[in-house]
């Protein structure tokens, strides 16, 4: 996942303005006890904070594909 995939995503799921407090406000266990922007700051994979932010957010699975899709690219 491309950082502008995870932005796509993040927006998708959150909406422009809610998107970006979520990525500077939400600590994720999963992204070592940092926000989503901390962790892609500190070089963590951007699909690594992806699912980190799911989790804490209790994102559904059906909507974790992430990469920018709504549904996972066929073939991949």
């Amino acid at each position: 996942m491309k950082l502008s995939e995870f932005q796509i995503a993040v927006e998708h799921e959150f909406g422009a303005g809610y998107g970006a407090v979520v990525v500077n406000d939400l600590v994720l266990a999963g992204a070592g006890g940092r926000t989503a922007r901390e962790a892609l700051a500190a070089g963590v994979p951007a699909r690594t904070v992806w699912f980190a932010l799911c989790d804490a957010a209790d994102v559904p699975e059906e909507r974790r594909h992430g990469a920018g899709r709504p549904t996972p690219a066929s073939g991949a």
